[in-house]
């Protein structure tokens, strides 16, 4: 179709959150329109094939967190979307450098029975408390969910009020000072189970396990659910693209009209109120709603005038956003699957329990990744890694060619800028990838030999392709100061902005970042509120 030369409402970018904003605005009879600066829809949620034949989740990789009322209101499962749940949840090796035929590892899966023996192999005390650990956890992620569900609480008492509000037993040591550390070691004695479940709190953040509110990252990520199994993550058939993919078909569906390579350079203000978005190419789009789906920095700092708005409380707030990241992912092409000496393949190329779920590498102790915290905290990369590797083409063969394998590698810690503020090298990159696969390589020999080819995205790299400021994969930092009202800034409701007409529907709004879709579906919500439309979008109440 052609770009119109306006609409009722302008999505700026075509990552999850911007589509299912559109949609459920087509729903209500808007016609909208959906702008992609790059030249495929997603944002971080996309399919590409880096290496011919091999097909990476570039950026995020696996599926939990995509709230249940969008799939069944939005029908994608009807447009396509469909998820592996992982009977594995988690496999860590665990060298033994003293004794090399004695290495050991921890698995635990969805089979209670099969990780009570697994955990009673450390520790029989751990392996009773785990399902009391898990039952807390439970308690905590069934508490909060009801938020993903609305705007943020208006009232400006503190985050730890509103939290001991929906779950005071557990609130003040799950989401105020304690840290994960101190938490996992008031359950657990055993090394590595407390280094496992640690990963969870600190991944995608500059965290160690010894930072104060790691706590909360640790439970954003096990509120998610597949095919109605609470905690559970899964792997889409045909990579993260196919989550975009779906909804992309349900937008279009409702007459949401979506176009790849337009990039948008500004947003057009006049007098504090939107009228549209000029496109690189010179063309404009009026429009009196605009909704962007890049990050507050990005929308304020680069697409919008700097006269946008005279409300400069907003503005110091937005500039005060956090947006450290740690990470560098590495999507690498494998002409076989590794073989870890902990636990060897039964047969060559024949996939195994190990190879289904998280492999956490460099997780014997919690030492371990407050050591790789500290490096970066230093300005140099980890000399040892934490490494979060996942093999999606181990449930979905359509990812790679026969025999072959995808392989995701989320690794911390990297800072954005090296000591002395200097940036990265292209040998410096590769130094680090080479230190990131001779850590794999002593747990799963040949792996090395085995690459057939990578694509490795610095924080700087994900900045520059998927324009997620700092790298950071949630469009700012989940910590206790930028959540709930406080995301991105205490002036205003979440997805409003001091400019009339311009929303924000990306992950740095409420209830913050992953393949989750709330801030899509909330923004336009708040669109149709303020605008008064006839209400056909329902408010879900504690999942009903």
């Amino acid at each position: 179709q052609d770009l119109k030369s306006s609409y009722d409402a302008v999505v700026v970018g075509a990552g999850h959150n911007g589509l299912i904003s559109a949609t459920y605005l087509a729903k209500h009879g808007l016609k909208v329109a959906v702008l992609e600066r790059r030249h495929l829809i997603g944002g971080a949620a996309v399919t590409e094939e880096i290496i011919p034949g091999y097909k990476f989740s570039r950026a995020s990789y696996v599926l939990s967190l995509l709230r249940p009322t969008i799939i069944k209101e939005l029908e994608l499962k009807k447009h396509g979307l469909e998820v592996y749940p992982r009977s594995t949840a988690a496999f860590t090796p665990i060298l033994n450098k003293a004794e090399p035929n004695k290495h050991r590892y921890l698995m635990l899966s969805s089979d209670r029975q099969k990780t009570f023996e697994e955990i009673s192999k450390f520790s029989e005390k751990d392996a009773k408390a785990y399902f009391e650990y898990e039952e807390m956890i439970d308690a905590m992620a069934s508490a909060v969910k009801p938020l993903l569900e609305h705007p943020p609480p208006t009232n400006k008492g503190s985050i730890l009020e509103v939290l001991r509000s929906l779950s005071p037993s557990y609130a003040t040591e799950m989401l105020c000072d304690c840290y994960n550390k101190q938490i996992l070691s008031r359950w657990f004695e055993s090394d590595a189970l407390k280094a496992t479940l640690a990963t969870d709190g600190v991944i995608g953040a500059m965290l160690s396990p010894e930072s104060a509110g790691s706590g909360y990252v640790l439970l954003h990520h096990v509120i998610g659910e597949v095919n109605n199994v609470p905690g559970t993550w899964g792997y889409v058939r045909g990579g993260m693209g196919s989550v975009s993919n779906s909804i992309a078909a349900a937008a279009k569906q409702h007459g949401v009209d979506i176009f790849v390579s337009q990039e948008v350079e500004k947003i057009d203000v006049k007098n504090e109120v939107v009228k549209g978005v000029a496109l690189k190419n010179g063309k404009f789009v009026a429009s009196k709603h605009v909704l962007s789906n890049a990050t507050p920095h990005v929308t304020f700092k680069k697409l919008l005038p700097n006269n946008a708005t005279s409300n400069k409380d907003y503005m110091q707030k937005i500039d005060q956003f956090d947006y450290t990241s740690p990470v560098t992912k590495i999507n690498v092409a494998v002409n076989t699957l590794p073989n870890f000496i902990s636990l060897p393949n039964v047969g060559h190329g024949v996939v195994g329990e190990q190879h289904k779920g998280t492999i956490h590498l460099n997780s014997e102790h919690m030492t371990l990744i407050h050591d790789a915290y500290l490096d970066a905290m230093n300005g140099r990369p980890s000399k040892v890694p934490m490494i979060e590797m996942c093999i999606p083409s181990s449930v979905d063969p359509t990812l790679a060619p026969p025999g072959h394998h995808v392989i995701s590698l989320f690794t911390q810690y990297t800072p954005y800028y090296l000591d002395g503020g200097r940036k990265w090298t292209d040998a410096d990159k590769s130094q680090y990838v080479n230190t990131v696969f001779e850590n794999i390589e002593k747990y799963a020999p040949g792996f090395q030999e085995s690459v057939v080819g990578y694509d490795a995205l610095l924080p700087s790299d994900l900045e520059e392709v998927f324009g997620l400021t700092g790298g950071n994969i949630f469009h700012g930092s989940m910590s206790l100061d930028q959540l709930l009202f406080c995301r991105p800034t205490t002036a205003m409701n979440s997805h409003q902005t001091p400019v009339k007409g311009l929303y924000l529907c990306g992950s740095g709004t409420h209830p913050g970042g992953g393949v989750m879709g709330a801030s899509g579906k909330l923004a336009a919500m708040s669109l149709i509120k303020d605008n008064k439309f006839s209400n056909e979008i329902k408010i879900c109440r504690h999942g009903k």
